[in-house]
């Protein structure tokens, strides 16, 4: 039988390819929905396993913790007796192993904070120190001081600063100096956060290396 050639106008094809081209978008358009049907459902999948996978390690070291201050806490008295600071007047505690190879570090972050009256140190100490600016030499220290009173993000001055502070009012001997670096010290309110932990240990080349305790710490 002989095939019969089926000749098409130049409208025809142009008809003919605008509908095949239509089909092949449709197409790639349901492989693409298809895709993102797969992919939420391998997303749906993976969080379902890996969220209790995390939750059960967040409880193991919640447990952990809880167990590690709870063991040192007869120790932490003995310290206490021993040296006749309170424990709870520090931050951080450190303790070394006697071949000194071993160390855990437990304390508790701190937010610096400050009452309302910390503007009245600052401002009496800015006064006293202002008064000295007369000469390169007395500029410096004013420079100086004035770093030491700048403010963090939180609008406050960190603790540490107000230590060296205090250093100099006392090498002054200026009782203004002396007096408002007190009021600014006496002004200090921190907030306590979250407890923490730190384990090290000597390595090979005996330098102090830390045990990854957090999951960005892990490699």
């Amino acid at each position: 039988m002989a095939t019969e050639n089926v000749q098409m106008t130049a409208e025809e094809r142009a008809e003919f390819e605008a509908f095949k081209a239509e089909k092949e978008k449709k197409r790639r358009e349901e492989e693409r929905r298809e895709q993102r049907r797969q992919y939420a459902g391998m997303v749906d999948d993976e969080i379902s396993v890996t969220i209790p996978q995390l939750r059960e390690l967040s409880e193991q070291i919640k447990l952990v913790k809880e167990t590690i201050f709870g063991n040192f806490e007869a120790i932490l008295r003995m310290k206490s007796e021993m040296t006749g600071v309170a424990s709870d007047g520090q931050n951080s505690h450190t303790f070394t192993n006697s071949d000194s190879t071993l160390r855990v570090i437990l304390g508790v972050n701190t937010i610096d904070g400050y009452r309302d009256t910390v503007e009245d140190g600052i401002a009496m100490v800015k006064g006293y120190i202002e008064s000295l600016a007369k000469d390169d030499a007395t500029k410096a220290l004013v420079n100086a001081v004035f770093r030491l009173l700048s403010r963090d993000g939180q609008g406050n001055i960190k603790a540490s600063r107000v230590l060296q502070l205090r250093r100099m009012a006392e090498d002054s001997g200026d009782e203004r100096f002396l007096e408002g670096v007190r009021i600014i010290e006496e002004a200090y309110q921190p907030t306590v956060s979250k407890k923490f932990i730190r384990a090290q240990y000597k390595d090979d080349k005996g330098a102090w290396r830390y045990i990854p305790l957090g999951m960005t710490d892990v490699d």
